[in-house]
C-alpha cells in the first residue's frame, strides 16, 4: 500500500530512508534499515577510502539489499567516490554542496545520485544537474540543516517546481501519521535521522539517546554554536550546559565563548583517537569519553515523537504499521 513509484525505481519495500548521520550511522545501521525493506544510508564523514571500502564490505555482508553511502561535500576527502563507484554502491546521498561533478561518472557505475537541499533553488539547481532524486529538508531537522522553511511549506514547492525528479521528505518525521503527511505534500520517501539515532544500531552512547527520548521540540535550537571543525554551517542541537553558559553570557562570538579550547572529550572515529573541543561538531559516538554536555547533542523536533530505544527493523515496521492504518482510516 506504501510503495511508490521511487520504491520501484530502487528497488525497496517501503518509502523509508535512514539518514546517513556521520560515523553514527553505520553498517549496522544502514543494513538493518535495508533488510526491514527500507533504505539504509552508511555514513561516510571521515572515513578514509580504505576504511570505507571495508565499511561497505561489512554492509553487504549483513544485507543483500538497496543501500545508500552519505557524504558532506564540504569536507569530501579525496577517494571516497571513487571507492563508492568501484564497489557499485547502489546510491550516492550528497549534501552540502554542488553534486554535478559528480552525477554523470555515477550514472557511468549506475550509481543514482540523490542530494539533500534546503531551498526551490538548490532543488531546481540539482534537477537541473540530472540527480536522480531530491532530500528536501525542512527547519525541523537534526544535525546540519540547509533551509530555513518548513518541511510542509517546502516538500509542496519543490515538488511543484520540479515534478520531474522524485522528492523525499527530511526533518520532523519519526512516525507513520508523519510518512503520511509528506506523501500527501509530494514526496515519495522520507528520510529519517533523529528516529534511527533513537536505534539500537546507531554508534552513539546510549546516554545521548536517553537524553533525545527525555527531550521535545522546545529543548531543541537552531544554531551555530557547535562550529569547531564546521564553522558557518547552522545546526539543530538539544539545549545542553554548553549552550545554556553561551547564552547566559550574552552569545559572544566564536573565539570569546565559556571554557573555549577546552577539550571536552575524546573519541574514535575510523579507527583514529580524536580530541573533542568544547563546542565541537562531534557527537558523543560510542566509546566517547567526557563532559556530552561541552559537544552537540544533534536532535530534530521529531524527539518529541521519540519514546524508546529499539531495533532499527522494528521501526520500520512499526512505522509501515502506522501508515498503512492510517490510510485505511483515511478512507474508510
Amino acid at each position: 500500500m506504501l510503495k511508490t513509484p521511487l520504491c520501484h525505481q530502487i528497488g525497496i519495500s517501503y518509502p523509508i530512508f535512514s539518514a546517513g548521520m556521520g560515523p553514527a550511522a553505520g553498517p549496522e545501521l544502514a543494513a538493518a534499515v535495508s533488510s526491514a525493506g527500507g533504505c539504509g544510508v552508511l555514513g561516510g564523514l571521515f572515513m578514509p577510502p580504505p576504511i570505507l571500502r571495508q565499511a561497505i564490505h561489512r554492509l553487504r555482508s549483513l544485507t543483500d539489499k538497496p543501500f545508500g553511502v552519505n557524504f558532506v561535500l564540504s569536507h569530501l576527502q579525496e577517494g571516497q567516490i571513487e571507492v563508492c563507484l568501484e564497489e557499485q554502491v547502489p546510491l550516492l546521498v550528497l549534501f552540502w554542496g554542488d553534486p554535478s561533478p559528480y552525477i554523470a561518472e555515477a550514472h557511468r557505475h549506475h550509481t543514482k545520485v540523490f542530494t539533500q537541499v534546503g531551498s526551490v533553488e538548490e532543488a531546481t539547481a540539482a534537477a537541473d544537474a540530472g540527480v536522480d532524486a531530491i532530500i528536501v529538508q525542512g527547519v525541523e531537522a537534526g544535525g546540519h540543516v540547509k533551509g530555513l522553511t518548513s518541511l510542509s511549506t517546502i516538500v509542496p514547492a519543490v515538488v511543484e517546481a520540479v515534478n520531474s525528479v522524485p522528492a523525499i521528505a527530511a526533518g520532523g518525521i519519526a512516525t507513520g501519521r508523519g510518512v503520511v503527511s509528506a506523501l500527501s505534500l509530494g514526496a515519495q520517501a522520507v528520510s529519517m535521522g533523529t528516529r534511527f539515532l533513537c536505534s539500537t544500531e546507531a554508534a552513539v552512547m546510549r546516554a545521548y539517546q536517553e537524553r533525545v527520548v527525555s527531550s521535545t521540540a522546545k529543548d531543541t535550537v537552531y544554531t551555530t554554536l557547535f562550529d569547531v571543525g564546521w564553522p558557518g554551517a547552522p545546526h539543530r542541537v538539544l539545549r545542553n550546559t554548553a549552550f545554556v553558559e553561551w547564552e547566559s553570557a550574552g552569545y559572544p562570538a566564536s573565539g570569546q565563548r565559556p571554557g573555549e579550547g577546552k577539550i571536552a572529550g575524546t573519541v574514535s572515529v575510523a579507527g583514529t583517537t580524536i580530541e573533542v573541543p568544547k563546542y565541537g561538531a562531534m557527537i558523543p559516538l560510542t566509546g566517547f569519553s567526557g563532559d556530552m554536555e561541552s559537544v552537540a547533542l544533534y536532535a530534530g523536533e521529531s524527539c518529541s515523537l521519540v519514546n524508546d530505544i529499539k531495533p532499527a527493523a522494528q521501526i520500520v515496521q512499526e512505522v509501515v504499521k502506522e501508515a498503512e492504518e492510517t490510510i485505511a482510516h483515511m478512507q474508510r
